[in-house]
């Protein structure tokens, strides 16, 4: 599955808020959101007009890992 190319970053939230993240705080143009449980996870997104997509590779890859998922699995998912 292709990366979305015009994603902004409060849509990238959106989806992540389905997977059960929430933010937590947010410096500047960083949010930074949280996946309570036992074992938390951590991640930090860009709330750009438009994601880089590289960025959003390395947000996604890290996620995936994290849910035990592949990187199309999870766009599935989310999008």
């Amino acid at each position: 599955m292709r990366l979305p190319r015009d994603l902004s970053g409060t849509d990238l939230v959106k989806a992540m808020r389905r997977m059960g993240y929430e933010p937590t705080r947010q410096v500047g143009s960083h949010i930074r959101l949280t996946k309570p449980g036992r074992q938390e996870h951590h991640i930090t997104v860009p709330n750009h007009k438009q994601i880089k997509p590289g960025t959003l590779n390395s947000i996604l890859r890290d996620v995936a890992a994290h849910s035990g998922l592949t990187r199309d699995e999870l766009m599935e998912k989310m999008f």
